[in-house]
């Protein structure tokens, strides 16, 4: 393995975004094991339409996905309860075919945790994630994605404090089933009556160990009410992610694209990005990757899943590519 010092990555940027110091990141052949993306990668958040027409087991996923030159898979296990609703011996399966074809695997957990709700509410969703967290494990996954809880009566930091808790009472529970090198991904969320935005999902990482933030850009501009426009608009975010949470946080961020429809209550419908009357344009992120020496894990969330996954893929190797020639 090589170590590399960040700081030679980083610091080509003129403009002001990170402070040159000089962190060295190993960096091995990729494996499920890892805890960093070794380049971009990016991949679908569900099964592509196209595999689902082969009706092929899911653990074959893996396989479609190299095919189609993608690197990355997030599974999603958002109608699941309190137990594993996939059987071991399938997730078990799922993960070698992810290592044997170079495919990065996240879970992105249940649409039924509310860590803001009442006591009961919030016993089922530390339920729902630590079974999601399980699955993850078995399948040798990085990360289960979540939507932290929505305010209801609560007030913004009533609301955190209650989510804090729950989160940590979660991790101690993944601790005493031996669940490891699974990490916790609360999301930044888009609408306004979700808790999550970028600043909330921040401090939860801040204060709850095994935790890193899942950035969902149309999220972001959808809750900012069309926010995220220009390079400057991608490039302050990512300073407010590494101000608060270092820099390895903004190389290896696990993000969420698509192009999104929004009303002044927040995120409305997703749509692809030859739609590109619809923001966030993902040209701009694509500029830095390229600029700042990114490694981010980007799953597509487009209506039309691999596709525009391929596309945000090949507008990276443009931007790298520019940027080699120059």
């Amino acid at each position: 393995m090589e170590n590399i010092p960040l700081a030679s990555i980083v610091s080509e940027s003129h403009d002001e975004f990170i402070q040159p110091r000089v962190i060295y990141m190993c960096v091995p052949p990729i494996s499920n094991g890892d805890v960093m993306a070794d380049r971009p990668r990016f991949g679908p958040a569900g099964v592509p339409s196209g595999f689902k027409a082969l009706r092929s087991p899911v653990f074959e996923v893996p396989k479609y996905l190299h095919d189609e030159e993608l690197d990355a898979f997030e599974y999603q296990a958002v109608r699941w309860g309190p137990k594993p609703q996939m059987k071991r011996e399938i997730a078990e399966k799922l993960g070698i075919n992810a290592e044997k074809h170079n495919v990065w695997l996240t879970v992105h957990g249940s649409y039924f945790v509310n860590f803001c709700g009442d006591e009961e509410t919030i016993e089922k969703s530390k339920s729902r994630l630590i079974a999601c967290a399980t699955a993850a494990d078995w399948m040798g996954a990085h990360l289960v994605v979540f939507h932290p809880g929505f305010y209801g009566k609560r007030s913004p930091k009533e609301a955190l404090e209650l989510c804090v808790k729950a989160m940590g009472e979660v991790v101690e529970s993944m601790k005493l089933l031996q669940i490891s090198k699974v990490h916790l991904g609360p999301e930044t969320t888009g609408k306004l009556s979700q808790f999550g935005s970028l600043g909330e999902v921040l401090t939860l990482c801040e204060r709850v160990e095994l935790t890193e933030p899942v950035v969902d850009w149309a999220h972001i501009h959808a809750r900012d009410g069309g926010r995220m426009k220009t390079v400057n608009d991608f490039r302050e975010a990512l300073n407010e992610i590494e101000k608060r949470l270092g820099t390895e946080a903004v190389k290896n961020l696990h993000c969420h694209y698509t192009a999104v429809e929004f009303t002044d209550k927040g995120e409305k419908r997703h749509h692809t990005m030859d739609e590109t009357e619809y923001g966030p344009p993902f040209e701009p992120f694509a500029t830095l990757i390229a600029e700042i020496g990114l490694t981010p894990v980007i799953i597509s969330e487009s209506p039309i899943l691999d596709l525009d996954a391929q596309k945000m893929r090949d507008t990276v190797l443009r931007k790298l590519e520019e940027k080699r020639k120059h």
